[in-house]
C-alpha cells in the first residue's frame, strides 16, 4: 500500500501543531459511538497490561472499571493531554513531521487510535510503528467514524466513501507484515443524515479495524 503523494495532501497543509495549538475540551462522536468504543475496548483489553493511546486528547474512553499497568498517552496538545484522567504519562509528537515513537520495542500490549487515524498522511510509516512497539499478539484498535476537520484530513480519506475508508485502514495494517488479517467492526447509523449531523443519539457511524501482532 502506498498512497500517492496527492492522496496525502490536505486543504490546510500549515503545521499541525499550530491548528492544535489550542485545547479543545469536546467530544467529537456522540455518546452512542463512544459507548460502542468503551464496550469494545473492554472485550479486545486485559487488565494490568501496557496501553498506548496514540493521538490521544482529554479523553481515552478506556473503561473505568479496568485496571491497567500503564497508559501512556500522545497527541499533539499538552492540555488536553494533561487534563486526561487517565493517562499515567504522556508525550506531545506531530506524527505527520516525525513518526517515530520514543518507546521501545515490544513493550505495549494494545495500542489504541480514536477518530484520528484520518490525519496520518504517512500511515506505512506510523503503522510499522505501531506493529514494533506492540508485543506479539498485542492489539491494535483503530476506531473511526463520519466525521473530521475536513481541512486537516488526508486527501484519500476525505474522497473515500466511508466502505472505502474502511478499506484504507484495512490497507494500512497490511502494508506491514506482520499483523493478522484485519477484522472489521460496523455499525451503520440508525439516524437519518439530516439527525446524524445535528448530533442525534445513534447518529454517529461506529466503525473499528481490528488486527494483533503476529506471535
Amino acid at each position: 500500500m502506498m498512497l500517492r503523494p496527492n492522496q496525502r495532501q490536505k486543504l490546510d497543509d500549515t503545521d499541525d501543531k499550530l491548528f492544535y495549538a489550542y485545547p479543545r475540551f469536546v467530544t467529537h462522536v456522540d455518546e452512542g459511538f463512544i459507548q460502542q468504543l468503551t464496550d469494545l475496548y473492554r472485550e479486545r483489553l486485559q487488565p494490568n497490561t501496557r496501553i498506548l493511546d496514540m493521538m490521544s486528547s482529554w479523553v481515552s474512553h478506556l473503561p473505568e472499571e479496568m485496571q491497567f499497568a500503564h497508559v501512556e498517552g500522545h497527541g499533539l496538545n499538552a492540555e488536553e493531554l494533561a487534563r486526561n484522567p487517565q493517562l499515567d504519562r504522556y508525550f506531545v509528537q506531530n506524527l505527520n513531521g516525525n513518526p517515530q515513537l520514543p518507546l521501545p520495542d515490544r513493550d505495549f500490549d494494545a495500542v489504541l487510535n480514536c477518530v484520528s487515524v484520518q490525519y496520518i498522511q504517512y500511515p506505512e510509516a506510523v503503522f510499522s510503528e505501531i506493529h514494533r512497539i506492540l508485543k506479539p499478539g498485542g492489539v491494535a484498535i483503530i476506531s473511526f467514524s463520519n466525521r473530521m476537520f475536513f481541512e486537516k484530513a488526508i486527501q484519500a480519506w476525505r474522497d473515500a466513501s466511508e466502505a472505502t475508508r474502511v478499506e484504507l485502514v484495512k490497507s494500512y495494517f497490511a502494508s506491514v507484515p506482520g499483523f493478522t488479517t484485519p477484522e472489521v467492526i460496523a455499525r451503520k447509523s440508525t439516524a437519518p443524515n439530516i439527525l446524524q449531523w445535528l448530533g442525534a443519539p445513534g447518529g454517529d457511524p461506529f466503525y473499528a479495524v481490528v488486527a494483533y501482532k503476529q506471535r
